[in-house]
């Protein structure tokens, strides 16, 4: 299937992650998977509506102010009364950060579905949803429900990025994230993803049994190694480019969003994904995306315009 403009929804939470160096110094930056996701394909060129409950508190405006910058809609403009939602993230020599969650009675938990369904665009081709918001409520039982208001034509993309921290039921999280399966077209899943939901279990294995009968398409990220893609007829893998990291903040979002944006940008549509070979190069523009990311401090893509200076795939 070949589609004109697209009209991509990113459902799921912003928050504001709360960067603490190895000096013990405090950055505010925003953040949030489909946020961050939104963010990279707003600055890919792609129309994109966020659909995500923001707070009417200075962070929240802060949040705002950036999906502005980046060209992205923001489809619930109603603010919540609650305070942003936060995150603060440790970040090691690496560059790797590891979070802890302040999620309880805040801004990115309170939506529901009757706003969440009304704010959906019209003349749908893509939806993105994960991350925190299918582990808050009401927003997780709102997105859930949501599915079924999504057009039969319209790409699904889901990636889960689990954190075990904000986890309170694994069981009731693991049979949420297997109904989302039965509408997703496409999974994006980290190493680590993989080894949260399918414990134990070699990454081609795990990767295969999400691939099932279902999905078209499971996306796999595993840091500076080889990015890969499972379909059914079977896999394909691509290296990423080496940068000097800075952090990996932001890093498997800006995959996700900057795979959907090299799809629509050359005419690919849903019916595409099983393809190996636009799915090679959708990958291979994808891992250069999330690697620009990582030169930089905290969640911030890179603008089209930047990635055609330093990458073919663009």
């Amino acid at each position: 299937m070949r589609v004109g403009l697209p009209v991509i929804a990113v459902v799921g939470e912003a928050l504001i992650d709360l960067v603490v160096d190895g000096e013990g110094c405090v950055a505010a930056r925003p953040g949030g998977g489909p946020f961050n996701t939104a963010r990279t394909l707003g600055r890919l060129g792609a129309p994109t509506t966020f659909l995500g409950r923001l707070s009417g508190d200075a962070f929240g405006h802060m949040l705002c102010a950036s999906l502005r910058q980046d060209g992205v809609a923001l489809g619930v403009s109603a603010l919540s009364t609650a305070p942003t939602t936060l995150a603060v993230a440790d970040v090691d020599t690496a560059g790797a950060a590891r979070y802890a969650f302040h999620l309880a009675g805040t801004a990115a938990a309170d939506l529901d579905y009757p706003t969440l369904s009304a704010a959906l665009p019209d003349g749908l081709t893509a939806v993105h949803v994960g991350t925190l918001a299918l582990v808050m409520e009401p927003i997780a039982c709102s997105i859930e429900r949501l599915m079924a208001d999504v057009p039969p034509d319209a790409l699904v993309m889901v990636d889960p990025n689990c954190r075990p921290a904000a986890i309170g039921d694994r069981d009731a999280y693991l049979d949420r994230f297997e109904g989302m399966m039965h509408r997703a077209d496409a999974v994006k899943v980290s190493l680590e993803d993989l080894d949260y939901l399918c414990p134990g279990v070699p990454a081609e294995v795990a990767a295969t049994t999400l691939l099932g009968e279902k999905l078209a398409l499971v996306l796999v990220t595993d840091g500076p190694r080889p990015a890969r893609a499972f379909l059914p007829t079977g896999e394909v893998s691509v290296p990423v480019p080496e940068v000097e990291v800075v952090d990996t903040i932001g890093a498997g979002d800006a995959f996700g969003g900057a795979f959907l944006a090299w799809w629509f940008a050359n005419g690919l549509g849903r019916d595409d994904l099983r393809l190996a070979g636009p799915v090679r190069e959708a990958l291979r523009a994808a891992a250069a995306v999330a690697s620009q990311t990582c030169t930089r401090a905290g969640a911030e893509p890179p603008w089209l315009a930047e990635m055609r200076s330093v990458s073919a795939a663009w």
